[in-house]
């Protein structure tokens, strides 16, 4: 099967769907507010690796780097399969269920050619042992069917950017070894956005909650073009026992480009109280469930729903570097939050460019 959508059991499997979307089904299914979508499965990833000899080509031009090899040879080996893939297109047999499973979105939610975010969930993402957090692309902001069929090709040739094939390469692990799973789901109209673990991820108490916000899409907190308002809770009481606000001097009212954040509210803190403790209760519920183990989870506040229906979670993964006693980042702790993140997580990869904004 090559989509599934968020609300049946099939898609909690991450061998077929990866971390992201099993995660998104599994909250579907606890109850939890999740904007609607499906995923296009790692079996349809296969499908398209086959067509024309990719997988054969793309092996040929692997087996020609060598870990050592410097960016600029993993520059040139994604422009060689890039324009290879290309050349071969989306295969009909994968491309016409994709297409009838975002016209079944469209008719779900009664909006003719929703717009929908198209993000990477590889099957060997967001695992405690090994994180990709920030290596893969999403898209927001997409219409029409065929549009929505262009981005998941364009979350396939991600696999074989040069920034991924390096970081493949300093981890030891094949490139093949990564099947490349879709999150296609209905684009929130975020207020605002950000991140929220259920420890603090600068010193790895487990008492605390700890979230980062900014107006508009969180691209902006997870890009770390903005100082994000920042908020600390007691896990027990969910007492707010730390407001930071931030500078928050542009915002992503939609997913192409930036905008400037009128004065009187960049510096305005963009949650309020009832929101932070409602996100945190599910913050704390979502520890629980996941067997107490500390929580990454990305959110927004929608502003089409009305008040009170208004927090939508984007994706939980598990915290990845103070879940292992064994690994001991290095940072900054007057430093933001979501850069000394990135940075560990992903090993700087939110310092590199792209077409499309990591996530």
């Amino acid at each position: 099967m090559y989509t599934l959508n968020f609300t049946l059991d099939e898609c909690k499997d991450v061998r077929q769907v990866g971390g992201k979307a099993a995660s998104l089904a599994e909250m579907t299914a606890e109850g939890l507010p999740v904007a609607p979508g499906f995923s296009v499965t790692a079996e349809a990833y296969r499908r398209y690796r086959e067509e024309s000899g990719l997988k054969d080509f793309t092996t040929g031009i692997l087996n020609g780097l060598s870990p050592e090899a410097d960016q600029a040879a993993f520059d040139k080996a994604e422009r060689t399969i890039t324009e290879r893939m290309k050349q071969v297109g989306m295969p009909e047999d994968i491309a016409g269920p994709i297409r009838e499973a975002y016209r079944q979105l469209c008719a779900d939610t009664g909006v003719e050619d929703i717009a929908v975010a198209v993000r990477s969930s590889a099957t060997a993402e967001d695992s405690v042992d090994a994180s990709f957090a920030g290596e893969f692309e999403t898209w927001v902001d997409i219409v029409g069917e065929d549009a929505v069929v262009d981005y998941v090709q364009k979350c396939y040739v991600s696999v074989y950017s040069g920034r991924v094939l390096s970081y493949l390469a300093q981890k030891g692990i094949d490139p093949h070894e990564i099947e490349m799973a879709v999150v296609v789901q209905k684009t929130v109209r975020a207020r605002a956005a950000g991140v929220m673990f259920t420890l603090s991820p600068t010193t790895g108490d487990r008492s605390r909650i700890v979230l980062e916000a900014s107006w508009g899409l969180g691209l902006s907190v997870v890009g770390g073009e903005v100082t994000p308002d920042r908020y600390m809770l007691e896990k027990i009481t969910l007492d707010i026992v730390v407001r930071e606000a931030g500078h928050k001097h542009i915002e992503y009212r939609r997913g192409d480009a930036p905008q400037e954040v009128p004065d009187e509210r960049q510096d305005v803190l963009c949650l309020s109280d009832e929101e932070v403790v409602a996100l945190a209760h599910y913050g704390k519920n979502l520890e629980k469930v996941h067997g107490g183990a500390p929580q990454d989870i990305e959110f927004a506040i929608d502003e089409e729903l009305p008040e009170g229906q208004n927090l939508i979670l984007l994706q939980r993964r598990p915290e990845t570097v103070w879940s292992n006693a064994e690994r001991k980042p290095k940072f900054d702790a007057a430093a933001g939050m979501m850069s000394w993140i990135t940075g560990s997580i992903s090993g700087g990869a939110a310092e590199l460019g792209g077409s499309g904004h990591s996530h």
